[in-house]
């Protein structure tokens, strides 16, 4: 399916003749906006229960990687802290 294609979506109205002025077009944009959330919600697709774990073991995995490399990364830094600077007279 070409993402480019239209397929029926609202467009602002202003968009192809002149905006309106006053309250009736304050209202009709924000009911225009809930009508594109809606088609927007409508184009959300659930995962199923197997992706859903897949997905959810790939972040875990990739956050226990970054604490890994912070945690060597703040260990080598307090190293050489403690070498440069270190405790005079210890």
């Amino acid at each position: 399916m070409d993402q480019d294609e239209p397929r029926g979506e609202l467009v602002a109205a202003g968009a192809t003749r002149e905006k309106k002025r006053g309250i009736l077009g304050f209202f009709g944009s924000i009911a225009l906006f809930f009508r594109q959330v809606i088609a927007e919600l409508r184009k959300v697709v659930t995962p199923t229960r197997k992706e859903l774990i897949k997905f959810t073991a790939v972040v875990l995995v990739f956050v226990l990687i970054v604490m890994g490399i912070v945690y060597g990364l703040d260990t080598l830094f307090a190293w050489v802290t403690h070498v440069v600077f270190g405790v005079p007279g210890a």
